[in-house]
């Protein structure tokens, strides 16, 4: 006997769904994760066979093992018993700021976003923009490197270009980790970034609790052996020249450290130096505190000109890219052989020695970085116009300048990039850059600095003034 249901038509829909969800999770979604981790496995397999410094586990972790593990740490949590007491909040209230903490900081590290998209993206973008050149590195005492040593880039920053230029030109070394600032908290951005590796830092936060999980998480990746990157002048430079160091990244890393122990930690300094940065005007303008400030609107507008700006000379067939970026990449610094020498032991230290031995280390790798930033064509170039400021050169007297300058780096070891190796042409283009971007003027065949543009000339003649003081 049959016998006819009748279903609402809400009802069918749900049940058809239901069906539909089904199939894609016993069928569909587990044949895209296998292609998935294929991909992945194959990109894994071929790049640690190619990096010089391989992949460490800890970097292939899941996040969220990561996170259960700063959870757990034992000084994590020992730190949320204080601040329970401390303020008397419930300690599950304080284990949910930790976990937020947590999820806030540990990167999520993607190989295949990483090496086939990130590191296409970097070097499209950086070549676009620049004539990227490497400058120095010292490939003998790079490739000496072994698997028990972290190796930790030290970067000095220029523009928030840095970032690109050093993941694509490092890309055949390892897979570089960065602290990125809060800026770049923003979807879909910092999933981009979580994935190429990063992690997120509050700069200035004064919350305890907030720093141990920060803490303790650059000393888990330290000591596992993730290969990180760090400014440690702690912001970009708005002078040109070298900051100070900022010691909390560099704290975080050494405080555990033990000097008898199988793992060093190796800090390679690397230079970098542009002939053009591109927010250089922006930068001269936060400076002068009776300058306007444009605010958001304001400086989306600026954005927008510029970009447009550009877009007008290439659709005229009239734009250059944006001179020569220079990247150098000095010897590694062994934390061990500088502690052995010293004879110090920064986990047995008073607070106060402790902190003034890791800013005396942090003074010692800015020097090292000092050493290694090259001198590109637009820097000399400036240098020698503000040595005769208010006088016309002709191009003779300039390159004879320029020449002199150049020569005085040398007899000091520090690395001058010429392009091409062609002193004379190394001239030319740094004095075409300054001439199209109208801070040299030319009148009658003698070239002179344009009085309303000496600070931005100052700016690049910055960049390298410290080779005069080593």
């Amino acid at each position: 006997m049959a016998v006819t249901v009748t279903l609402p038509i809400w009802l069918a829909i749900v049940a058809g769904l239901l069906v539909l969800w089904s199939a894609l999770d016993r069928l569909l979604i587990p044949s895209v994760r296998w292609i998935l981790r294929r991909r992945v496995n194959r990109v894994l397999d071929e790049i640690n066979t190619r990096l010089k410094i391989r992949l460490p586990p800890f970097k292939l972790t899941k996040r969220e093992v990561l996170i259960d593990r700063l959870l757990f740490d034992p000084a994590v949590a020992g730190a949320a018993e204080e601040e329970a007491s401390a303020t008397g909040a419930p300690r599950d209230v304080v284990q949910a700021r930790i976990r937020r903490y947590a999820q806030e900081i540990v990167p999520a590290f993607n190989a295949y976003v990483y090496f086939r998209f990130g590191y296409w993206l970097a070097r499209n973008i950086a070549r676009s923009l620049y004539r990227v050149r490497l400058g120095y590195s010292d490939e003998q005492a790079l490739s000496a490197i072994g698997p028990n040593q972290t190796v930790v880039f030290l970067i000095n920053h220029r523009s928030n270009m840095d970032y690109i230029l050093v993941s694509y030109l490092a890309a055949e070394k390892a897979a570089l980790s960065y602290a990125v600032g809060e800026w770049a908290r923003i979807w879909p951005l910092q999933s981009l970034i979580r994935s190429m590796g990063a992690y997120f830092v509050r700069r200035n936060s004064k919350d305890p609790l907030y720093r141990k999980v920060l803490e303790r998480y650059v000393g888990m990746a330290t000591q596992a052996g993730i290969t990180q990157a760090v400014f440690p002048e702690g912001g970009l430079s708005r002078d040109g020249r070298l900051r100070s160091p900022r010691l909390g990244i560099l704290d975080y890393m050494v405080r555990a450290f033990d000097p008898a122990g199988e793992r060093d930690i190796l800090f390679v300094p690397v230079g970098i130096n542009y002939d053009r940065v591109l927010e250089d005007r922006s930068f001269l303008q936060e400076l002068d505190k009776d300058a306007p400030r444009p605010g958001a609107v304001g400086t989306l507008g600026n954005t927008l000109r510029f970009v447009a700006g550009n877009l007008w000379l290439l659709a005229r067939n009239k734009w250059h890219r944006f001179g020569y970026a220079c990247v150098n990449f000095g010897t590694p610094v062994s934390l061990k052989s500088y502690l052995r020498e010293r004879g110090i032991d920064l986990r047995s230290t008073s607070r106060e020695d402790h902190y003034a031995r890791v800013e005396e280390l942090g003074r010692a790798l800015m020097a090292e970085i000092a050493r290694v930033v090259p001198a590109v064509p637009v820097s000399l170039v400036a240098t020698a116009f503000l040595k005769h400021p208010a006088r016309g050169l002709s191009e003779l007297e300039l390159k004879g300048a320029v020449l002199n300058l150049l020569r005085e780096l040398e007899a000091r070891g520090a690395h001058v990039y010429v392009p091409r190796g062609d002193q004379d042409y190394a001239i030319t283009v740094g004095l075409r850059m300054l001439t199209l971007r109208h801070l040299v003027l030319e009148t009658d065949g003698l070239y002179a600095a344009d009085p309303a543009e000496l600070p931005l000339l100052a700016y690049y003649a910055n960049s390298i003034a410290h080779l005069w003081k080593n």
